[in-house]
């Protein structure tokens, strides 16, 4: 049995995820489940103000069917995302400087170049919503999710449905600020954003200012001295071998990072904090200084009911959070939809 409304054909049927990257577009087809059936990635083409990008995703789509023997009506719709703020009922993206969009009406485009519904969200967002239905929030309706990669980003869900505020700029947990006075000048233009610490390039620059005058040897020091550069990883590995300099790294990071979150979890009561991006495959020496920290400013009642956990859906977050979008957003919307979120 299935259920039809004008160019929506339910059971059986697939999700579409999409996930903007400055670099790569991700893309998949995944089960009402939440199972993926096919992912692949195409590069992405910011040539003309990224005028190009609606088209070429069309057209990925359109060959990956053809090549698993399917049409169109095999599709549910799309739920996409993208950097920067999204006007959420318009399907616009503000802005995304990176991609060269301005007011860019990505859904009216994309629905136009593919035939099919769209439904557009931050990328970041999208995340949280992947982690919340298939990841480390697995079961969780009140989270937060952060992602510490070369920037910081953040979703914010609370009964089940992302917080978007008043003109969606809702879980930028990247620029609250951390270090008004002493802070490093943020792509924002705010002064001592959370991003310009426990970001991937954030860690990198607290490192190179702490090593330039740390008196301790060490071979974090040695590596620093020769080559004037030090990567993320490596700091992280140093703070595994006991390097004296590489942990009070990390703790600096750590305490801003535990200090925000716990205001944020203060304010929200969240069931579980997830934690993902790059900086995230740090693992348990990255969350136990974090867990301490988190633990010193926290409201007792609050610390007895949140989880802070490690995302496990990785570059897959994005595309399985567009896939419950069109789960959420569309197929409730369908009278008499067969298959329960």
């Amino acid at each position: 049995m299935s259920v039809k409304k004008g160019w929506i054909t339910l059971y059986g049927n697939w999700l579409v995820g999409v996930d903007i990257g400055g670099t790569t577009i991700k893309m998949a087809f995944i089960s009402q489940e939440g199972r993926i059936i096919r992912k692949w990635e195409i590069p992405t083409n910011k040539n003309e103000n990224g005028k190009h990008i609606p088209s070429e995703i069309a057209k990925s789509i359109n060959l990956h069917l053809n090549e698993l023997g399917q049409s169109k009506d095999k599709l549910i719709g799309i739920g996409i995302g993208a950097p920067g703020p999204v006007n959420v009922q318009e399907g616009t993206i503000e802005v995304a400087v990176n991609l060269g969009w301005d007011n860019f009406p990505l859904r009216d485009i994309l629905q136009q170049e593919t035939s099919l519904p769209v439904v557009v969200e931050n990328d970041a967002n999208m995340a949280a919503i992947g982690e919340m239905w298939k990841g480390a929030g697995r079961g969780a309706k009140n989270l937060i999710c952060i992602t510490l990669g070369t920037g910081v980003g953040g979703g914010i869900i609370v009964n089940g449905k992302l917080v978007h505020g008043e003109n969606g700029a809702g879980g930028e947990i990247g620029h609250i600020t951390s270090l008004p006075k002493d802070g490093l000048i943020c792509n924002c233009g705010k002064k001592g954003c959370l991003e310009t610490i426990a970001s991937a390039t954030g860690i990198v620059n607290l490192a190179v200012k702490e090593l330039a005058c740390a008196e301790e040897s060490s071979r974090l020091k040695e590596y620093y001295n020769k080559y004037q550069i030090v990567t993320c990883k490596q700091i992280f590995d140093s703070v595994i071998e006991a390097d004296k300099t590489a942990m009070r790294i990390i703790d600096q990071v750590t305490f801003n990072l535990g200090f925000a979150l716990a205001n944020l979890a203060n304010s929200l009561n969240p069931q579980k904090i997830v934690i993902g991006g790059g900086v995230s495959n740090a693992g348990d020496t990255l969350l136990t200084p974090l867990k301490e920290h988190f633990a010193q400013f926290t409201f007792p009642r609050v610390s007895e009911g949140v989880e802070l956990v490690i995302a496990t859906l990785g570059n897959d977050a994005g595309v399985i959070g567009g896939a419950w979008l069109v789960k959420d957003v569309l197929m409730n919307k369908i009278k008499g939809n067969l298959v329960p979120i």
